[in-house]
């Protein structure tokens, strides 16, 4: 793999510190919560970017499809 990549990859032992840390920093209560705002979020940005292809598509002539 390309030195320049290497920092990128994320094996086990990242995402189990990455876990720890955020169970540090919010607590188990808080992490349900923040979740469900993450996935409304990402909903959000899903939604709107379907309508904006939904629009794009309407917009190009079939002629040129």
């Amino acid at each position: 793999m390309n030195a320049l990549f290497l920092p990128l990859v994320i094996g086990a032992p990242q995402i189990i510190l990455i876990v720890v840390v955020i169970l540090l920093l919010f607590g188990g209560r808080k992490i349900p919560e923040l979740m469900r705002g993450l996935g409304s979020g990402i909903k959000e940005f899903k939604d709107a970017s379907k309508d904006d292809d939904d629009d794009t598509d309407k917009k190009i002539p079939e002629d040129k499809k």
